[in-house]
């Protein structure tokens, strides 16, 4: 018996994902964005012309563009404050929410207390709870980690223990024929599994993040792009108001790809990663 070929067949075959592939398709996928933005702020410029409208309620892309370029060094310092407090308080939520999870799937008391009280907690709005953290701990950075951590840290929780749960109970059987210890099988199996669900997590938790520390500067700060954009408000800059969330856009932006490149490097085998190179 004669097998065919996978292309006689009207099958591609699988060919290994490479890091240059997933170049080409970021590229191709932020030139598609680009191009796309270029036409809404084309659209943006001509309709504050021809309607009239004064920069102080609606500035044309031009003038946030000029406002940007005026003092970059401004934008840039507060924009550090900003991505830092992000930074920490999204890895301290990887870390802790992780932790969580994991102690959640392998212990049901805690399953029916923690993660019930930890479902309630997200539930209250970080706004109303914002104020207490700068009573406690001040207006330094540390308020705005915090807030960042709280925010951040529930889809986490919820993505890792989906993923450690989500196994084939064919491994499960499998390896528990040699005489595996939990620990085996929680890194062999359960961890590898769960990686999908951690990097979903974590893409979610990043920009949740961002606005965790922009709601601490809301608040109470003296730097940040959150105290930026309330100090331009309070004086009618709003071109200044406009670039800072312009600024805060391409940083949330960026820190969604870092860990997007990150997924790949990490799980090039995913078929979510194999999906990209499909449709080039």
């Amino acid at each position: 018996m004669t097998t065919k070929p996978p292309a006689a067949m009207g099958l591609t075959p699988h060919r290994p994902h490479t890091p240059l592939g997933w170049v080409r398709t970021s590229s191709l996928r932020m030139a598609y964005t680009l191009g796309t933005l270029a036409v809404f702020l084309l659209v943006w410029e001509a309709a504050c012309h021809v309607f009239g409208i004064g920069a102080y309620l609606l500035p044309k892309p031009s003038d946030v563009l000029a406002q940007m370029a005026d003092d970059p060094v401004f934008l840039l310092r507060h924009t550090a404050a900003t991505a830092w407090a992000t930074v920490a308080g999204f890895a301290l939520a990887v870390v802790a929410g992780v932790v969580l999870a994991v102690v959640i799937v392998y212990s049901p008391f805690l399953e029916k207390t923690l993660f019930t009280s930890l479902v309630a907690f997200n539930a209250i709005p970080k706004v109303a709870i914002a104020p207490l953290f700068i009573l406690w701990i001040g207006t330094g950075i540390e308020s705005k980690v915090l807030m960042a951590f709280l925010i951040a840290i529930f889809p986490i929780i919820v993505d890792t223990v989906a993923g450690l749960r989500s196994v084939d109970p064919a491994q499960l059987d499998l390896i528990s024929i040699y005489r595996s210890s939990r620990l085996q099988i929680f890194w062999k199996i359960r961890f590898p599994n769960a990686l999908p669900s951690i990097f979903a997590g974590m893409k979610v938790s990043v920009t949740l993040a961002l606005i965790g520390a922009i709601v601490g500067e809301f608040v109470g700060a003296n730097q940040g792009l959150g105290f930026v954009i309330l100090q331009a408000q309070g004086t009618y800059q709003t071109p200044l108001v406009f670039a800072a969330i312009a600024v805060l856009s391409i940083l949330g932006v960026v820190l969604f790809n870092l860990i997007d490149a990150a997924e790949h490097l990490a799980l090039p085998w995913h078929v979510s990663n194999r999906g990209k190179r499909g449709r080039r």
